[in-house]
């Protein structure tokens, strides 16, 4: 393989991936009772009352670096809620440290959630959302710990804590 046929197939991989985030293929199915959902407003009205963080991450689908929110440390009693809209997401008793770098709880509030398959960055996985404003929270995946197995990797700037 020649240097120029690297650097080509480099390009294409690494724009394709890039593109794949960008191209909407990522919201399907998305499973929740509602066929709308409770809270909606404009992206302008969502750009009001958000940070841009919080809105490249709730309403665009974005992932916050690893290590960033000080949610990942926070283990005080207390209710983890959606910065979009304020619903009850999490408890504090269901969060732990998965030392992934982002805030990780083994069960959501029932009826708190919905779930997407996302197909971004060529795999599969569940997104989660808020099943009030449809915010994107994170995504979920089996290797949680006991009694659920299950562990909803959250982007700590779409959550609030309010402490108890």
């Amino acid at each position: 393989m020649d240097k120029r046929y690297f650097l080509e197939a480099s390009a294409v991989f690494i724009g394709t991936a890039i593109l794949s985030r960008n191209i909407n293929w990522g919201s399907e199915n998305m499973t929740t009772s509602k066929s709308q959902f409770a809270i909606t407003k404009s992206e302008q009205e969502w750009r009001s009352i958000l940070t841009p963080e919080q809105f490249r991450v709730l309403r665009k689908h974005g992932t916050e670096p690893a290590f960033s929110s000080p949610l990942d440390k926070q283990y005080d009693k207390g209710t983890f809620v959606c910065a979009g809209c304020g619903q009850p997401l999490f408890i504090s008793d269901t969060k732990f440290n998965s030392g992934t770098g982002w805030p990780s709880f083994y069960q959501p509030i029932e009826g708190a959630i919905a779930t997407s398959v996302d197909r971004s960055f060529f795999m599969t996985r569940t997104e989660v959302h808020c099943s009030n404003c449809g915010g994107h929270l994170g995504h979920v995946f089996n290797d949680g710990p006991v009694p659920t197995g299950l562990r909803y990797c959250m982007n700590g700037v779409a959550l609030r804590f309010e402490p108890a």
